[in-house]
């Protein structure tokens, strides 16, 4: 494919991508549960700096992820590979069920307990913006790499943080709408989606260091 005529469609198939990565569907119970002591202005102050910080790291991770890679001497394939088995692992977890006890350890939860403000972490580190999503993006930067694709992405970032503060503004009606069996089902919905995505990094991975092995 030509990049300089990248077709928009990939943009919004990244898009969707970090839709099924973070999965916000998913973490509007965790929304709630940390911000259900303030009062409605904190808690929209705490939904636009969770987004923001967001935004914030998947730009650096657009932008800077290429050359991190050259600093610590890591081939783009290698990365795809990696990157693609984090993305599956985490796809298994949506999946069982188990994508809460991955994304937060023990001492993160327990930091959560004693900072007021969960806007940035754990809600934007590592809960949404975490290492999936962060590798997910470095991956694409450095496949697709001209400036009308860094343009493309970071517009694409943009409308997805976005979109999840709109998701969260309506956090508390949506889940009431959709219960814990409809936000269970969509996380697994999204996890079959993002196990897709990652096998096709890992593919793609293969294809770029052993060449003549798949056709």
């Amino acid at each position: 494919m030509d990049h300089a005529s990248l077709d928009v469609s990939e943009y919004i198939k990244f898009m969707i991508g970090m839709f099924a990565l973070v999965n916000p569907v998913g973490i509007l119970p965790v929304f709630i549960s940390m911000t259900n002591y303030q009062p409605p202005a904190a808690r929209n102050k705490t939904n636009l700096t969770a987004n923001l910080s967001v935004a914030i790291i998947l730009w650096c991770s657009l932008f800077l992820g290429d050359a991190i890679l050259h600093l610590f001497g890591i081939s783009i394939n290698s990365f795809r590979i990696a990157g693609g088995i984090l993305i599956v692992t985490i796809a298994m977890s949506m999946i069982n069920g188990k994508l809460g006890e991955d994304k937060q350890n023990k001492q993160e939860k327990t930091e959560t307990a004693i900072r007021d403000n969960v806007g940035v972490v754990p809600l934007a580190l590592p809960l949404m913006a975490g290492p999936g999503a962060i590798s997910s993006t470095i991956v694409w930067s450095t496949h697709y790499n001209t400036w009308m694709d860094y343009l493309g992405f970071s517009i694409a970032i943009a409308v997805f943080a976005f979109c999840c503060w709109l998701l969260f503004r309506a956090a508390p009606l949506l889940v009431r709408l959709l219960g814990q069996t409809g936000i269970n089902v969509v996380t697994r919905i999204m996890g079959l989606l993002l196990m897709s995505l990652g096998i096709e990094f890992i593919v793609a991975g293969i294809k770029g260091l052993f060449p003549g092995l798949l056709t």
